[in-house]
């Protein structure tokens, strides 16, 4: 038998290295492969934890590529009051039911842009209001999973935001949004017996976060965007399976 720990170690690297090339994927893809043998309120303090060290780097490193304009005009104010939102009502729903219909979204999603990108059609200029609600949905599922960028991204699909931008705004998010659910870990008392855990994993963190510094810079913008859509259908697939 693998030990659950060692599992979800591996999962950690090979997400947070994904995370690190493309500003998001890291909690809802070491969760979802994570959830096989562990279960799921274990986890998530640990994951989003490290996912505050980071987030919080790579938005110093990054702080000049922000869109500050976006990032506190439109994106926080629908993400934060989606989280608290969620983060309220997690105790109430059905964990099993809301991940497959999540998982199930995200895969419409993606499939429906690679079609788009395949056939060579331009993004879609979306309403305003329609990009806020799809950013407050986004914060709702970051509230209850941790796991709000898939989402998040799709809202931010019509907008000009560059690869480098675009990564480095969302990082931003994270560090923002998993600071504020790390203090409801604490409160909660989850976050303490987590700790040995945090600790142990920061040097597999370290590493991804290098890895995927490098790929970053290696990748081309067309194939940038393919890959964070292929991406998406993985794990919403792996949502939906659970």
């Amino acid at each position: 038998m693998i030990d659950p720990w060692l599992w979800l170690g591996a999962c950690i690297f090979v997400a947070y290295t994904l995370e690190a090339m493309t500003g998001f994927g890291s909690v809802v893809i070491a969760l979802s492969l994570g959830a096989l043998l562990l279960p799921i309120k274990d986890m998530l303090p640990v994951l989003v934890a490290l996912n505050i060290c980071m987030s919080g780097y790579l938005t110093w490193k990054l702080r000049a590529l922000i869109d500050r304009r976006l990032l506190f005009a439109l994106i926080l104010p629908g993400m934060l009051a989606g989280t608290l939102l969620g983060f309220a009502l997690a105790p109430w729903l059905d964990d099993a039911a809301l991940k497959q219909g999540f998982g199930v979204l995200i895969v419409w999603f993606a499939l429906r842009e690679l079609l788009r990108m395949g056939q060579g059609k331009p993004v879609g200029r979306t309403p305003r209001w329609m990009t806020r609600l799809q950013i407050g949905a986004a914060g709702i599922s970051h509230g209850l999973f941790a796991s709000g960028g898939p989402l998040l991204v799709y809202a931010l699909a019509s907008t000009e935001l560059d690869k480098a931008r675009l990564r480095a705004t969302l990082v931003c998010v994270w560090f923002s949004l998993n600071s504020l659910l790390t203090l409801g870990f604490l409160a909660k008392g989850s976050l303490q017996p987590a700790l040995p855990h945090i600790a142990s994993y920061l040097p597999l963190l370290g590493i991804g976060v290098l890895l995927g510094e490098r790929l970053h810079h290696r990748v081309q913008e067309q194939h940038f965007r393919i890959g964070i859509y292929v991406l998406l259908c993985v794990t919403g697939a792996l949502l939906t399976l659970r």
